[in-house]
């Protein structure tokens, strides 16, 4: 009979989520996530497999955590005003912890896409599609907009929310709300 964990895999996956977005994949080692996750190595991979494990249930953690504004965006019928709005809520979501972290799917992505494994990268790249496309049903929502403008403006809402996580890191709130009034008068 195997031995009774002594942890909670949901609070040890939610402390290695917060190391994996602050640090991002590849520089996060296992005995940093020992030592944030308050288990040892034979656990994680007991529990996980390795790294990657962690790594793949960190990005589950991270979605149900996102779910509260992309469940907003799945529901609006606010065309592209729901689109911007939920890139403020992104905004706040990403500061909430003051560690101005940015986004954590796109923060691996940006580092990893062209040397990490292709299963981390198929399942983030999942996560991204699935945001891209509750973009395109939105801006469907806008009347006189062809399929290949709705495929166009998706795909630059994408790399904006991409370069709004890697800025939401360094500037000022003005300046990140700069970026979005100002990307949403391109649409």
């Amino acid at each position: 009979m195997g031995r009774q964990k002594a942890y909670c895999e949901e609070e040890v996956i939610e402390k290695a989520m917060a190391v994996f977005w602050k640090n991002g994949y590849e520089a996060t080692s296992v005995r940093m996530l020992e030592k944030e996750m308050g288990i040892n190595q034979f656990s994680i991979y007991s529990s996980f497999g390795n790294k990657q494990g962690v790594f793949l249930e960190s990005v589950k953690c991270y979605k149900k955590k996102l779910s509260c504004i992309t469940d907003k965006l799945k529901a609006s019928q606010n065309g592209i005003a729901g689109i911007k709005e939920y890139f403020y809520d992104f905004q706040d979501f990403s500061e909430a912890s003051h560690l101005k972290k940015g986004c954590m799917v796109a923060k691996t992505l940006g580092e990893t896409c062209d040397k990490t494994d292709s299963i981390i990268t198929e399942e983030l790249m999942k996560f991204s599609n699935s945001l891209k496309e509750l973009f395109k049903v939105n801006l469907a929502q806008e009347p006189g907009r062809s399929e290949a403008d709705i495929e166009k403006q998706a795909n630059y809402l994408m790399i904006c929310l991409q370069g709004l996580s890697q800025a939401s890191r360094i500037y000022t709130q003005e300046q990140l709300e700069d970026f979005i009034e100002t990307t949403f008068k391109n649409l």
